[in-house]
């Protein structure tokens, strides 16, 4: 009797002194909590339920102690448990914490020890106030509201307005909606314009009304914006089945540019993803998560090369404006303290110089910059930091010495009679096997051209026959589009790609060089140029196979025949009356053109192996698909054109309106000349008129300059208006666009300056019109020939 006594106490004393888990209890659904409920403890196993179940509140066990709880609000029904908000994530209680409302109405979170772990000063009346969970996920007692208190996580339509999170390991923090910060003060990203809200449809607004959008954009999924411990801010979706939460944005797209992935003196490298690790440079050697110098720095130093690396931070950068590498090295070498500098090779003259301590290194080709780290003379570890410019200058040294001519014989009359044996037998010899290479040749050549082979360049695009091409476009019979360099036809392949062909006219050149020049136009792959897919040369036909854009040309839209219409209304029934009428373009698809066009140029002039000037910049070269993503045509074709098709004299290429005046001065022709040419038609797509249509001015008709008269209302006048499209001018708000269409007016005024070196040049243009960089007030365009 007594054994099965004591087993009964003993079982009984374990139970009472350690309680079930949470996950033991049987679960207890409750939709409110109020005094009378109180006290809320772990081992009740209860949780708060949202109306829609799709959010619940409770005691949680931490992940590394079941013991241990954290008051928290997670999605309910989903396969992976999510916290969205905590109460005490960083002060967890035991079994014993309770959750209770006081007699005065003080809502509380009590540890062992008494101390109120419940953030914030949540009070109410403690016989009507209660505590309830919403819809939207907010927990709510009286005034206050778990939105007011945030921890690392945003819920749809939860107003940001300058709240802080920050990320459950304590390091990062985003700080008034804008900066990520590392360690509370080392700021590693920004953004213009503050985040207000994330919205239902994957949206993230912004102020000014921009917004950064998620890639799943208007799928109906749940969705939350949360500061990982890895300090990157993203948005996730939850897709159900295996991809559970998936990233549909994030604000650092190269992790290792994230402060603290690594220690003092160490470089972060990424494999492509989301895991990374840290190395230490040539001269260092690992101590930890930091690297410590293998021979500390005398009075005599040297440089290693480390291509692609940068480090961001550091006790004091000094960023200086040099004209050459030699000054920013002396700089360096000069300053004791300075333990390298960040070096770029595009004539900007960035010069930064690493001054006491070496932080947040990184590895990335996007850097663009070649980190130069001073180590002492006697170092001789090589830097293992190399680009494609030391794997290019790869030469072997061969030294070739030619033996001494033999002393003169007493046999030369015998000596020249066998040289001259010799070479007639190797002249008759010579002449046989020439005639019977030119007969092969000739054999060869003509079946090369029976076959259609001749001049095929290796790995270029393909090449088809004029048959193909005539079955494809039906026999040529649907023209839709005509052009300085031919006609364009519509066409289908066999393999049901839709293709525009253009006929070429009046190239000039031989085949050799006709073909070099379409083999590098199809090497240009990018998003905003119209991709060549092939090409056609038989019988002194040129002809070339493009991508098909189904939208045509950017003139149709932005000059149709106008009609008076007062409002977006008026606009879409008259598009009923006639379905030929293109679609209005509003002003965001206007700037997205704009920027697309200016990234493209951009792209020709700054990023090609071979160098490329369009020379006609214009509406009708900009292709508009079915999202409205602008191509450029016609680039690369300029060289192609015959001297006596050139307008007015045999150096000038392009349309006039849209010609830089170094064209008619006969200056040197630069990058800057298509720069000219943007600006203009940057001015067209605010306007929507034609440059050469004169509008209400006093000025005579033979004096009129379009950009001056614009830059007149705008600047002088103060009357943007009065440039904007008569078309979408009922669209307009100031609120929404006018640091929009004030970017693309000055940025337009910049291009337009007569003076080449006065214009920037268009990677700048882009980064303008992005509104990534500071624009100053643009000078008053004029034209050489025109009176100020």
């Amino acid at each position: 009797m007594a054994l099965p006594f004591l087993c009964s106490v003993l079982i009984f004393t374990f139970l009472f002194c350690n309680p079930p888990p949470l996950s033991a209890q049987p679960q207890q659904n409750i939709s409110n909590f109020s005094s009378s409920d109180s006290p809320w403890r772990p081992s009740q196993g209860q949780i708060l339920l949202s109306p829609n179940s799709t959010f619940a509140a409770g005691f949680w066990p931490t992940p590394t102690s079941p013991n241990l709880y954290i008051f928290s609000i997670w999605y309910l029904n989903i396969s992976v448990h999510t916290d969205i908000w905590s109460a005490n994530a960083n002060s967890p209680v035991s079994g014993n914490g309770t959750v209770s409302i006081t007699a005065s109405g003080e809502l509380r979170l009590v540890d062992s020890s008494g101390k109120n772990l419940w953030p914030g000063n949540a009070t109410g009346n403690p016989n009507s106030t209660k505590l309830v969970l919403r819809n939207d996920g907010v927990l709510v007692y009286g005034d206050w509201s778990s939105f007011g208190s945030p921890t690392d996580t945003i819920l749809p339509n939860q107003q940001i307005n300058g709240t802080r999170l920050v990320s459950r390991n304590g390091k990062y923090k985003f700080k008034n909606s804008m900066r990520l910060v590392f360690n509370d003060s080392d700021s590693y990203w920004s953004t213009a314009n503050a985040f207000q809200k994330l919205d239902e449809y994957g949206n993230v607004w912004q102020e000014n009304g921009e917004k950064q959008i998620s890639s799943d954009l208007g799928a109906a999924w749940l969705r939350r914006l949360t500061l990982d411990n890895d300090g990157n801010l993203r948005v996730y979706s939850f897709q159900g089945g295996v991809d559970g939460w998936v990233v549909v944005w994030l604000a650092v797209p190269e992790i290792c540019t994230i402060y603290g992935r690594c220690g003092a003196n160490s470089i972060c490298m990424n494999d492509g993803g989301n895991s990374t690790r840290c190395t230490c440079p040539p001269g260092f050697q690992q101590r930890g998560d930091s690297c410590d110098r293998k021979i500390q720095m005398t009075q005599n130093t040297k440089f290693l090369r480390l291509d692609y690396v940068n480090f961001s931070g550091g006790a004091d950068q000094n960023n200086l404006g040099v004209q050459n590498f030699t000054i920013c090295e002396s700089k360096c070498l000069a300053n004791r303290d300075c333990l390298g500098f960040g070096f770029k090779y595009d004539g900007s003259g960035y010069c930064v110089l690493q001054l006491k301590r070496l932080l947040y290194g990184y590895w990335s080709p996007g850097t663009e910059t070649a980190m130069y780290l001073r180590v002492d003379n006697s170092e001789s570890d090589q830097s293992n930091f190399t680009g494609m410019t030391d794997l290019l200058e790869t030469t072997c040294p061969v030294r070739i010495s030619l033996p001494l001519p033999p002393e003169e014989s007493n046999t030369t009359t015998r000596n020249i009679v066998i040289i001259c044996t010799l070479f007639a037998a190797e002249l008759i010899s010579g002449v046989l096997f020439f005639s019977a290479f030119l007969k092969k040749y000739i054999k060869y050549r003509d079946m090369a051209r029976t076959l259609g082979l001749e001049f095929l360049p290796a790995g270029g695009p393909k090449r088809f026959t004029y048959a193909e091409l005539k079955a494809a476009t039906n026999d040529f019979s649907d023209c839709v589009g005509k052009g300085g360099f031919g006609d364009v036809y519509k066409g289908e392949l066999p393999d049901h790609r839709i293709v525009a062909v253009k006929c070429l006219k009046n190239v000039t050149g031989g085949d050799p060089e006709f073909w070099a020049e379409v083999t590098i136009i199809a090497r240009m792959h990018h998003l905003n140029l119209v991709r060549l897919w092939g090409f056609c040369a038989e019988k002194g036909r040129r002809i070339l196979v493009y991508e098909y854009v189904p939208k045509g040309s950017l003139d149709k839209f932005l000059f149709p025949a106008r009609g008076i219409l007062k409002s977006e209304e008026d606009y879409a029934e008259d598009e009923l009356l006639d379905p030929s009428r293109p679609p209005m373009l509003d002003w965001n698809i206007r700037y997205r053109i704009a920027l697309g066009v200016a990234r493209a140029i951009a792209y020709l002039h700054e990023e090609c192996l071979e160098w490329v000037l369009h020379c006609d910049i214009k509406p009708e070269n900009i292709l508009l698909g079915d999202d409205f993503c602008p191509k450029i045509s016609d680039f690369g074709l300029a060289k192609l054109k015959k001297k006596e098709d050139m307008v007015s004299m045999s150096r000038i290429r392009g349309t006039r309106g849209y010609m830089a005046p170094e064209w008619v001065k006969m200056d040197p022709i630069t990058p800057k000349a298509d720069v000219y040419s943007f600006g203009m038609v940057l001015l067209e797509i605010v306007s929507g008129r034609r440059n050469n249509e004169i509008q209400d001015s006093l000025t005579q008709s033979e004096d009129w300059y379009f950009p001056r008269w614009a830059f007149d209302k705008v600047f002088k006048e103060m009357r943007v208006e009065d440039i904007l499209d008569s078309q979408i001018i009922h669209c307009y708000d100031s609120r929404l666009h006018f640091d929009m269409v004030d970017r693309m007016v000055k940025t337009a005024m910049w291009c337009l300056q007569d003076r080449p070196e006065m214009r920037p040049s268009m990677g700048k243009v882009a980064k303008m019109l992005e509104g990534t960089v500071e624009m100053m007030e643009p000078k008053k365009p004029t034209i050489f020939f025109l009176a100020d």
